[in-house]
């Protein structure tokens, strides 16, 4: 259904480019799953632990150990859930929110150098891609339980 779309090519495009882009050099070193919990909580705000455990890969004793983790670095933050007093919100602190926002400006800086060195046409086409690969998130997200 791809109608001439090479999926197989365009997925491992993908991988090769995600592999570049998401390492990046940092003075504090973090593993994958506390990068991936300080990212959902910066996009999605507030979540319980149960709808954390929804989007991260984790089963609910190792988030749970995470988050402890997180919460005693002074990354996050628990406070009672205001529609329901036995549950708990996680949410950013301000050194949680630095580390995201200090890694996407790394990021920007750092794709915006590999983009300088694009000619004048293949920018054009990347940046028609930009609002395909948002729709694509899109529908992603719509498909999730």
């Amino acid at each position: 259904m791809a109608d001439g779309l090479d999926v197989d090519r365009l997925t491992t495009v993908i991988e090769d480019f995600n592999t570049i882009f998401i390492r990046l050099p940092s003075v504090r070193r973090f593993n994958f799953s506390t990068l991936s919990v300080l990212h959902t909580l910066s996009r999605k705000g507030p979540l319980r632990l149960t709808d954390l455990l929804a989007t991260e890969q984790l089963k609910q004793p190792a988030l749970t150990s995470l988050v402890a983790k997180l919460v005693q670095d002074g990354l996050l933050r628990r406070r009672p859930d205001p529609s329901d007093g036995r549950a708990m919100l996680l949410s950013l602190t301000r050194s949680g929110r630095q580390i995201v926002r200090s890694r996407h400006a790394n990021r920007v800086a750092k794709l915006t150098r590999l983009v300088d060195q694009l000619t004048p046409e293949e920018r054009a086409v990347l940046a028609g891609s930009v609002h395909v690969l948002t729709r694509l998130t899109e529908i992603a997200a719509e498909e999730q339980p």
